[in-house]
């Protein structure tokens, strides 16, 4: 999922990068090379490379307050570049740090490679109840841990409130009514309803599990088989379901997180927005809610299929994993624990829109409840829509392959939006090709 790198490549708060080394010796350290400052010289220290926007921060407070570890921070590219330096790493059997950040649907991509440990009996038990078993269940792998949960993106519907206030209409409970609505504002000449932008398909992925799709099933007890279910009904109704919408013309088929797309915002071309709660964030940075649409947005709950039987969705997350190269991974597993998990970390990354915060101490902090968002003019966004999705959200199991799932997703829906398959046939497609793909890996495709 690219919504981490998108965010701190558009915000333009990306530290600057640069692969060093730093001493990991027990006892001692040289911190010459670390990005931080190591202040407790005596403690043994870990590596980590991360590229949250307000790391130092974070780091500092960890070697702060921690009397048995110290962490050497190095930020060695975000997203895509890390992932390449760390497979790097793993090919060559060195070079990985202790620590890592890494988006929760990469985990299992580097797990099966055996490049993550099993964090469970390092101190997991004493750090269960601090999150969610949805913010668990995204980092692990069966019943194996291979991360501490940090951030995440539960989603809702961001909407106008003056295109709603012109056209009388109120946000959409399910999506049958998201249609209907959607028609009413056509009708009536108004602006596109959404989007359907092919280079977002883990939000297609994320509606087609709402709707009671499971993509993925993998048991690490057998590493080499995995249930691929990528055109069941419900994968293929939401891609009907979207597909259908574009036909007629009620969402636009612009790729997102482009000049063009973010322009339409601004401009008022749609209706709505459906994105994580990390999108304020992220569209602020951009340039949207400053001008001529300040104060225009507000946020609803995602709409539902069936509204007898609510489902909650994510869209993105990261946490911090311990690299099978470390070589003392109990030390790794305290410092990926303690990152980002004391207070004033916390509430610095959520006060400045860094992180959607999956620690429960955020989550039930009445000030993060109750914040009046300034991007939604003063909605308590958080208390409304976004902490009810979190606590609701059951988690999801992602493949070893995910990024080549999202790509071949991508390409059908492309085709989708041309006009030249249905809904349904591109889930038929995306399924030989991915259960082809998983084969070609080694897999026995169930």
């Amino acid at each position: 999922m690219k919504r981490r790198r998108i965010l701190a490549t558009v915000a333009m708060l990306a530290v600057g990068t640069g692969l060093v080394a730093c001493s990991s010796d027990e006892g001692g350290s040289d911190a010459s090379n670390c990005t931080n400052t190591i202040p407790k010289k005596e403690l043994p220290v870990v590596t980590m490379w991360g590229w949250y926007p307000n790391t130092q921060l974070v780091v500092d407070n960890f070697n702060k307050q921690n009397t048995e570890v110290q962490v050497c921070w190095t930020n060695v590219g975000q997203g895509g570049d890390e992932y390449d330096k760390f497979q790097t790493a793993i090919s060559a059997g060195t070079g990985a740090p202790d620590v890592i950040m890494v988006e929760a649907d990469r985990i299992p991509t580097f797990q099966i490679q055996g490049a993550l440990v099993d964090i469970k009996k390092y101190g997991y038990d004493a750090v269960k109840a601090n999150y969610s078993e949805g913010a668990w269940k995204d980092v692990s792998v069966g019943d194996a841990v291979y991360g501490v949960p940090v951030d995440g993106g539960p989603m809702g519907m961001i909407y106008r409130k003056d295109i709603f206030e012109k056209y009388k209409i109120t946000p959409p409970k399910t999506w049958a009514e998201y249609e209907q609505t959607a028609q009413k504002v056509k009708d009536a000449g108004g602006p596109l309803f959404g989007d359907l932008g092919a280079n977002v398909p883990a939000v297609l992925m994320a509606l087609q599990i709402q709707k009671g799709a499971t993509p993925f099933t993998f048991d690490p007890a057998q590493p080499k088989s995995i249930g691929v279910k990528l055109n069941d009904q419900a994968s293929k109704d939401v891609l009907d379901y979207w597909g259908g919408l574009a036909k007629k013309g009620l969402v636009g088929t612009q790729d997102q997180f482009t000049p063009e797309y973010i322009s339409g915002v601004i401009n008022g071309n749609y209706a709505t927005y459906i994105s994580a709660a990390w999108a304020p964030g992220y569209l602020t940075g951009a340039g949207v809610g400053k001008g001529q649409d300040t104060g225009k947005f507000a946020v609803a709950p995602l709409p539902q299929w069936d509204a007898a039987n609510p489902v909650q969705v994510n869209w993105g997350g990261s946490a911090f994993s311990v690299t099978k190269q470390s070589k003392k991974p109990e030390l790794a597993a305290k410092a990926a624990y303690g990152l980002y998990a004391d207070k004033e970390s916390l509430t610095d990354g959520w006060t400045n829109q860094i992180i959607f915060p999956l620690n429960l101490t955020a989550l039930k902090d009445p000030a993060f409840i109750d914040l009046k968002v300034p991007f939604f003019d003063g909605q308590q966004a958080n208390k409304e829509v976004y902490v009810p999705a979190a606590d609701a959200y059951k988690g999801v199991a992602y493949a070893p392959f995910g990024q080549y799932y999202l790509d071949a997703m991508t390409k059908q829906v492309s085709e989708v939006i041309k006009g030249s398959i249905t809904g349904s046939q591109a889930a038929d497609r995306i399924q030989e090709d991915v259960a082809k793909y998983a084969k070609e890996q080694g897999f026995t495709v169930q």
